[in-house]
């Protein structure tokens, strides 16, 4: 895409990312997303965070914590007119260890909870926070077969999502006869990584019917070259493309060993193989060119985003990240919802006024909560780019709006 498509395009995006905040919302909140409406009380709520604070999740816990954090320092630590308590307890790598989170910050009298990092975590707490009846607002983890809760809202997505908006670009892009080889780990999020690239595309299509590659899962950093075998049989297909599921020391290690074995045709993938530090560790003939898709993009031109990315780069040198994306929304909707909720303010009222908090305007553009309680939101395409020296995930298009 030549520089002046792609200002167009951004010019684009951003007028559809200005259309209304309307009714409460616009009410509540103002163009950029942030409280305007004078305090109403002194009295502190108490919002527990369960995010991973140590072991192999610990990064992405650490940009959940400060996007959380970043919504609060711009309104004077407040949501929804209430000083903020805001308990941190740590995840952990395990269900066990976020049941333990959970516990403790049960016990403390938490109004609302926020976070969890793993999907595996997430599956482990559903029983007990439907039980103990505390609003969950979960800004990353979101396996696809966490269905039929009461009181767990998410902010980022459905784990099966990015394929999904990814498939009919990538199936346009090989054409006919071009095949498409598929490799993911086999754990929860690249189960429905896969299955909603394949459901997507069109299970029954030629061009996906060779086996998906299945690897070994490592949450921490792989052994050196182990990615080996299953790069050869991949690479041995030949294939017109790629589709894979990666993220973190998983993606860099991934990465790096395809081009190696001379890999050089198109990459796609959900965007969590090149978000965070991944572009860092790569070369630019180890990361350019590759496409991915996802709900956010750091360039995306709107007031909300403008206001976010900069304040984040201001904050922490970096640039914003999904991760830390949702859990800016995941303050938010639960301001807007403590400022609903009034005075009968505990779980049970806080839970039912998070049902009529109407429109998020969000930097990743606007979206709101559907029946499931997950976002229905647009999904972008993005390309690996130099952005002058550094390598960056370029906006090129909106894929589809999903939810």
């Amino acid at each position: 895409m030549s520089q002046m498509d792609r200002r167009r395009a951004l010019k684009l995006l951003g007028s559809l990312g200005a259309l209304g905040a309307t009714g409460l919302a616009a009410a509540c909140g103002r163009s950029d997303g942030l409280e305007t409406e004078e305090p109403i009380s002194d009295e502190p709520v108490r919002i527990g965070m369960i995010v991973a604070q140590s072991g192999v999740y610990k990064p992405i816990g650490d940009e959940m914590l400060r996007g959380f954090q970043l919504y609060l320092d711009l309104n004077d630590q407040r949501l929804g007119g209430h000083p903020v308590d805001l308990v941190v307890a740590d995840e952990g790598e395990t269900p066990e260890s976020g049941r333990a989170a959970l516990d403790q910050l049960v016990k403390q009298g938490v109004l609302a909870l926020t976070g969890v990092v793993n999907s595996a975590v997430m599956l482990g707490l559903r029983d007990a926070v439907e039980q103990a009846k505390i609003p969950l607002i979960g800004s990353n983890a979101s396996p696809s077969t966490l269905q039929s809760v009461v009181y767990i809202w998410r902010t980022s997505y459905i784990n099966d999502e990015p394929g999904r908006a990814l498939a009919p670009y990538v199936k346009e892009q090989v054409g006919a006869n071009g095949r498409v080889a598929i490799i993911s780990p086999e754990y929860d999020a690249g189960l429905d990584a896969v299955q909603g690239f394949r459901q997507s595309f069109g299970e029954s299509d030629e061009r996906i019917s060779d086996p998906v590659i299945w690897t070994e899962y490592f949450p921490g950093k792989p052994p050196r070259n182990a990615f080996a075998p299953y790069i050869t049989q991949l690479v041995n297909r030949d294939p017109a493309a790629i589709y894979c599921f990666f993220s973190g020391d998983s993606a860099v290690e991934f990465l790096k060993k395809l081009r190696q074995a001379g890999y050089r045709k198109p990459i796609y993938a959900p965007g969590f193989l090149t978000e965070g530090p991944v572009l860092g560790q790569l070369r630019s003939r180890e990361a350019e060119g590759i496409v991915t898709s996802l709900n956010y993009s750091a360039d995306l031109n709107n007031a909300a985003n403008r206001r976010f990315a900069s304040a984040f780069r201001k904050a922490h040198g970096s640039t914003p990240t999904t991760y830390a994306m949702a859990s800016y929304d995941a303050a938010q909707v639960l301001g807007k919802g403590i400022r609903i909720a009034g005075e009968n303010l505990n779980p049970l009222q806080l839970n039912l006024a998070l049902g009529r908090i109407g429109q998020i305007d969000s930097p990743r553009g606007p979206w709101q909560f559907n029946q499931p309680r997950t976002p229905q939101q647009k999904w972008y395409l993005r390309e690996v780019q130099l952005d002058g020296q550094v390598l960056s995930n370029v906006l090129i298009n909106e894929l589809a709006t999903l939810g």
